[in-house]
């Protein structure tokens, strides 16, 4: 396939307004893509400098913010060259690298999500074996996995779709996400099968194990102490506020193709902006005010910058 072909980017589905104030998008959008990288970047480098948060479950929140930062720089600097074109353009290999990082961090990001309810299934339910099960070891492998895995099941579809005939070259939306799929001449069967295994394997039973262990932790908090009830409430409400969000943002994007449905442009642009801006912005937030030693840290942080 000619690596030269050009995929017209249709930004905000191509309305004549994002022409017109395409300089104030630049900035907005510019301003969003600074604010993303400091606010996940903070809260790293805060569990880094300090050991007492050199534990599994601040060092895989670590590992989740930087798969924000990794998927915002995946889309941020294309964008902003959008805004400031005239006409939105982009290779279609530079589309299907695009799409393989956005997908491919996706299921890292379930993974992770995935290692963490364990971790907090193991440190409330089984606190005496925790030092045991969740070892250094341990999680260097998970971390290890949570990125390799999804790369190599996303790098399958991605080497199909690379030869596979284009007949369609307007791709609606802002980024390459599942959409690629309707500019293929004829839809692949293997293509669709291998898709839904996929979603199985990286999100369906990655949901249903976390939801297996939270109701676990559940049980075990309603039967215990008000202590174990009060570390229970806050370490998990943020690991589900943030799997409830991405879940809801996962599974507008398997509508958007598989059911072949028509969102209405508001909807698109509404979810479009929801993916590229909210979702990264929400992890920091929820873990830097709702994780109370994070929080701590925090604090002192900007009190001694002032």
């Amino acid at each position: 396939m000619d690596t030269r072909l050009n995929v017209t980017y249709i930004t905000f589905d191509g309305h004549v307004e994002v022409q017109t104030y395409r300089y104030l998008y630049f900035v907005i959008m510019f301003t969003a893509y600074i604010i993303i990288i400091c606010s996940n970047f903070t809260i790293v480098y805060i569990i880094v400098i300090h050991k007492s948060l050199h534990e599994p479950m601040y060092i895989f929140i670590a590992a989740l913010l930087i798969n924000s930062v990794i998927y915002s720089t995946a889309i941020y600097p294309k964008l902003l060259i959008d805004f400031l074109s005239e006409k939105q353009i982009i290779s279609y290999s530079a589309c299907l690298i695009q799409w393989f990082t956005y997908y491919s961090l996706a299921g890292s990001e379930f993974f992770l999500l995935s290692v963490m309810a364990y971790d907090r299934y193991v440190s409330i339910c089984k606190p005496l074996q925790y030092q045991t099960i969740m070892r250094k070891a341990t999680v260097i492998i998970s971390l290890i996995l949570a990125w390799i895995l999804p790369a190599c099941q996303i790098s399958v579809p991605m080497i199909v779709s690379a030869n596979k005939k284009l007949c369609s070259f307007i791709l609606k939306g802002i980024i390459c996400n599942s959409t690629v799929h309707t500019l293929h001449c004829v839809s692949s069967r293997v293509l669709n099968i291998y898709g839904l295994f996929i979603f199985v394997s990286a999100v369906l039973l990655p949901l249903l194990f976390i939801l297996f262990t939270y109701i676990r932790i559940l049980i075990i908090s309603y039967e215990s102490s008000k202590a174990v009830r009060r570390k229970a409430a806050q370490t998990c409400l943020p690991h589900l506020l943030v799997l409830i969000n991405f879940s809801c943002l996962s599974a507008y994007d398997v509508l958007l193709v598989r059911m072949e449905t028509e969102f209405p442009r508001t909807v698109r642009l509404i979810m479009a902006l929801q993916m590229i801006m909210y979702h990264p912005l929400f992890n920091p937030i929820i873990y830097g005010l709702k994780m109370k030693e994070i929080f701590k840290h925090l604090k002192r942080l900007f009190c001694k910058s002032h």
